[in-house]
């Protein structure tokens, strides 16, 4: 087998892995890039393979960033099918079409108003365009091998990151290699802990948190806390949040806040997002793959008031200072209703814009967290007079103590344990790390570099 890195790496999304064996070609995970303009100026630029010489494509799961180019691969020319687990489908149904949408809406705007140099402005793929490569998915079940034309088998493992998110083992029948997709944390209060792996011949590993430690403590206190003082000086909480996987994480949160009487109950909390609506109700279908009983899986659902229409959305700007708090994605501000909540929120002094989630280097939320005083939003800046926090400790993804531990329950070491979806700091870290404590041969590889297997 012969490995090529044609994305996640240097960056912590576009997660995109070629294995070619025998003459045939997998793909697994087909991302966007996000961020930093000269990663996404590569969602536009000719894909290093020609799309229709591909045999297969294995999702891990759903996110954008791991999933978000396969309309456009299939729009190039890809006619083969596209596996991953039941709710990573159902996932994809739901983000998918709400990414081709968000594009035409940005490039509709962009046109609009003249702030795009394109003349005009196109999306990168249309809402149809998702619609279409939908057809193409074929559902597996967790733990039971999958054979593939050009001879390979793959086997889906829980990963235990967001509904649906699996690690994917793949094998020519000599050599194995297992792809992490993003790994999730053993004692998650939503998901329940990723499965322990016990060996393969090479491994792909993320590295999101490799150069840092989740705090122990429970973001319980904290999101409390903010609620209560924003609230107190007559402001509203916008908290940017990722459709999938960390909204649901949010509305836990709240829902035990709201319990436990440490925020008060005449506080409103909208979900204004219909992406992430339609995600919060998919908890209550996927019962096997989160820790929540049947009665409070309902409950956390109904938390917050749905928003739905574009015109419940607005109204929400315009709510006369009563205090509120609204969760909208997207999670790093690229995009999204949650724009135009800020657009409208993030000048005022009374108001807390509350980051929960990695904002990668060059996105709009990593711009706010690190303290700039003005942001571009659609084409105009905005000054920044709103207290911007960030929390650490709700993350999704295992910091670099989680990742050695989960290590540590292989028989074996891995030949060699490719080290990506990561900032380049944090690759190097976590590669050290795993070298310095486990004795394991880590490298960190360079885009579009090939590996023979």
């Amino acid at each position: 087998m012969k490995l090529t890195f044609l994305g996640a790496t240097g960056t912590v999304t576009g997660s995109k892995y070629l294995l070619e064996h025998a003459g045939g070609k997998v793909l697994i995970d087909c991302g966007l890039f996000q961020g930093l303009k000269e990663l996404r100026l590569r969602n536009w630029g000719q894909l290093p393979i020609d799309p229709a010489s591909l045999d297969a494509v294995l999702l891990t799961h759903a996110h954008i960033d791991h999933s978000g180019y396969i309309p456009l691969l299939v729009k190039s020319g890809f006619k083969g099918k596209i596996f991953c687990s039941e709710a990573t489908y159902d996932l994809c149904a739901i983000l998918l079409p709400d990414s081709g949408y968000l594009q035409e809406a940005d490039a509709v705007r962009a046109n609009r108003y003249g702030y795009s140099k394109h003349k005009p402005a196109l999306p990168l793929y249309t809402r149809r365009d998702a619609e279409r490569c939908l057809k193409q998915f074929k559902v597996v079940d967790f733990g039971k091998p999958r054979g593939l034309e050009c001879g390979l088998t793959f086997t889906l493992s829980r990963s235990g990151h967001i509904l649906g998110s699996s690690f994917i083992q793949v094998s020519d029948g000599q050599t194995s290699i297992l792809f992490s997709g993003d790994l999730g944390r053993p004692d998650d209060p939503v998901m329940k802990p990723p499965a322990h792996m016990q060996r393969t011949d090479y491994l792909v590993l993320e590295s999101t948190y490799g150069d840092r430690l989740h705090k122990n403590s429970s973001p319980l206190d904290k999101i409390g806390e903010i609620i209560r003082d924003t609230a107190a000086r007559g402001g509203s909480v916008i908290i940017p949040a990722f459709a999938v996987g960390r909204t649901q994480s949010i509305l836990y949160y709240i829902y035990e806040l709201k319990k436990n009487q440490a925020i008060p109950d005449s506080i409103p909390i909208y979900l204004d997002s219909p992406m992430a609506i339609n995600a919060t109700q998919l908890l209550r279908r996927h019962k096997n793959e989160h820790r929540l009983p049947d009665k409070l899986c309902a409950e956390v659902c109904r938390v917050a008031q749905y928003v739905h229409t574009p015109e419940e959305s607005k109204s929400l700007d315009h709510s006369n200072g009563v205090p509120a708090v609204i969760v909208s994605a997207s999670g790093m501000a690229t995009g999204g209703r949650v724009l135009h909540h800020l657009k409208y929120f993030i000048g005022d002094a009374r108001n807390t814009v509350l980051f929960t989630g990695y904002q990668a280097t060059g996105t709009r939320g990593a711009r706010l967290v690190h303290g700039e005083d003005e942001i571009r939003i659609h084409g105009r800046m905005w000054p920044v007079r709103a207290q911007v926090e960030a929390l650490h400790n709700t993350s999704a993804h295992a910091d670099y103590g989680e990742i050695l531990e989960w290590l540590r329950h292989f028989e074996a070491p891995p030949r060699k344990t490719f080290i990506t979806h990561g900032e380049p700091e944090a690759a190097t870290s976590l590669r050290m790390k795993i070298e310095d404590h486990l004795g394991w041969s880590a490298v960190v590889p360079d885009y579009l570099q090939t590996v023979e297997l």
